[in-house]
């Protein structure tokens, strides 16, 4: 089995570079729908020896503030990423030596795993070792000496399904929706781990407020993964989630979320869900009942929202009524807070913020996804003050959207 699962990724990979050729003569991995517009960042030369290889951008964007020891060539096995087992909390090494032992594991990596808001779309973005982590990549990402020192070097991979109006024209990715958020460049597209969109080295994750490790990738070997989900479960105990990464999607699995993001993170904390086929989630129901209020606010009224963002919603709202702007606001369209859903109920596109009760669309009719919005721009400043980011300044444009972006305190 394991064979065959490394013959199936060297010949995909011999598939889309050759695709790659037909094109325009790079050798950049890029989607190969005819519909996308993928991006072309600068190809580098792969390696002697290394195989085929991911694009990736210029070295331009390194920033050795956070840089880690270049891993070098590819020496050890490949690995096949057959399940990833997720908790809220850090995963700690005694659990993670009993997961080892488990018979029918082959191997085991302690990774960081969160979500993070980008242009509204909800990335998932894992740090660990890039030298390990790339032995559970796909094949052509694993053999590629370039990506890895990369990442190494400060910079982000992303999965080269990443939507291209994401990352910016010099090639740098923002991770959150604040101007004041890092922005990271993007050093290559590679193919990387099913359920998750990008990578980074552990230094970019202490500057992202990632979790300490509380994922683990798994390998089974030439065993299916459900021959050790049974005994697996034994060895981790309660708090973590387990899923299969040999599907695209399963509903009915429990899965995990975690926000990046040192203080909002806190404030609106983590919990676990199952999803169904139609996009929506159910959460457990010790987190919605710990997080999740209904309240009455100016202007709008009664809402339900996640108790680490009402304040700030309540300011920001009595801020707007102060300053005799409530009128620019209609309680009539008012488009929820909490609403437990993938965005646009698709699960590739990531779990809304809305499904942490962080999240409000006002005057929904007028300022529609893709558009300038009507909304006023003296209440986008009022929110924007009381530490929500705006979805009219995203490259795709939410101007409906605000969502807690940090903590500020009423004084």
């Amino acid at each position: 089995m394991r064979g065959a699962r490394v013959r199936a990724g060297a010949l995909l990979c011999a598939l889309v570079v050759s695709l790659s050729a037909c094109s325009d003569g790079s050798d950049s991995l890029e989607p190969t729908a005819a519909s996308q517009q993928p991006i072309r960042p600068t190809p580098f030369a792969p390696a002697t020896g290394a195989g085929p290889a991911p694009s990736a951008s210029s070295a331009s964007g390194a920033d050795t503030r956070y840089a880690v020891p270049d891993p070098g060539r590819l020496r050890t096995p490949l690995r096949t990423a057959d399940l990833l087992v997720t908790s809220s909390r850090t995963i700690p090494g005694p659990v993670r030596r009993r997961v080892g032992a488990v018979p029918g594991v082959a191997a085991v990596l302690p990774i960081a795993l969160a979500s993070l808001s980008a242009n509204g779309r909800t990335l998932s973005i894992a740090a660990g070792d890039p030298g390990q982590f790339r032995r559970f990549t796909q094949y052509a990402s694993a053999v590629s000496d370039a990506v890895w020192r990369r990442v190494a070097g400060g910079e982000i991979a992303v999965d080269p399904s990443l939507p291209p109006r994401l990352v910016d024209p010099r090639g740098y990715l923002r991770l959150g929706t604040s101007q004041r958020a890092p922005a990271v460049h993007v050093g290559a597209y590679a193919p990387l781990v099913k359920q998750i969109s990008a990578f980074v080295n552990l230094e970019r994750a202490r500057q992202l407020g990632m979790p300490r490790p509380n994922a683990l990738l798994v390998s089974t070997g030439e065993l299916s993964p459900s021959t050790v989900t049974g005994p697996l479960r034994n060895a981790l105990g309660p708090g973590t989630t387990i899923s299969t990464l040999a599907v695209q999607f399963h509903p009915g699995a429990p899965q995990t979320a975690v926000l990046s993001g040192g203080s909002v993170s806190s404030a609106v904390g983590t919990f676990t869900y199952t999803p169904h086929p139609d996009g929506t989630i159910t959460q457990d129901q010790p987190w919605v009942r710990t997080y999740i209020r209904q309240e009455s606010v100016p202007v709008i009224g009664t809402v339900t929202c996640n108790k680490g963002m009402l304040p700030q919603l309540r300011a920001a709202l009595t801020e707007v009524v102060q300053r005799g702007l409530a009128k620019a606001i209609d309680p009539a369209q008012y488009g929820g807070c909490y609403v437990p859903r993938f965005i646009a109920h698709d699960p590739s596109q990531g779990l809304s913020l809305h499904s942490w009760g962080m999240a409000v669309d006002l005057n929904v009719p007028g300022n529609q996804r893709g558009t300038v919005g009507r909304i006023d721009r003296r209440v986008v400043a009022i929110f924007k003050r009381w530490g929500f980011a705006w979805g009219g300044d995203w490259s795709y444009s939410d101007p409906m959207h605000f969502e807690m972006d940090r903590v500020v305190r009423a004084r």
